[in-house]
C-alpha cells in the first residue's frame, strides 16, 4: 500500500496543475464578463455582448505583423488572383513569383 502512495500522489499532482493553468479563453471570458458586469448589462444584451466580445480578436493578435515570406504569398497570389490564373498556370506563376527576391 505504501508503494501506491508516490505515484498516486504525482498523478493527482500533474491533474490539480492542468486545472490552475488559465487558457487564454478563459482570461478572455474573464475580460468579457468583468466588462459586461461593470456596464451593468442583463439578459438577451448580456448574451449579445458576451458573444460578441468572444468572438472578437484579441489585441494581440490583431497587431501582428507579416512575414517577408508571408507579404510574398499575399502579393504573388493577389497577382495571379487579378491575372484570373487557374489549375497548372497558377501553380507555376506561384511558384516563380515566390523564388524571386
Amino acid at each position: 500500500m505504501k508503494m501506491l502512495r508516490i505515484p498516486l500522489l504525482m498523478i493527482g499532482l500533474l491533474l490539480c496543475s492542468q486545472g490552475f493553468a488559465a487558457t487564454a479563453q478563459q482570461n478572455k471570458m474573464t475580460t468579457c464578463n468583468a466588462d459586461a458586469t461593470a456596464k451593468a448589462l442583463k439578459g438577451d444584451e448580456r448574451k449579445t455582448f458576451m458573444s460578441t466580445c468572444l468572438k472578437a480578436a484579441p489585441a494581440a493578435d490583431a497587431a501582428k505583423t507579416m512575414t517577408p515570406q508571408q507579404e510574398k504569398m499575399k502579393t504573388c497570389n493577389a497577382t495571379a488572383t487579378t491575372q484570373a490564373l487557374k489549375g497548372d498556370a497558377r501553380k507555376t506563376f506561384m511558384s516563380d513569383c515566390l523564388k524571386k527576391k
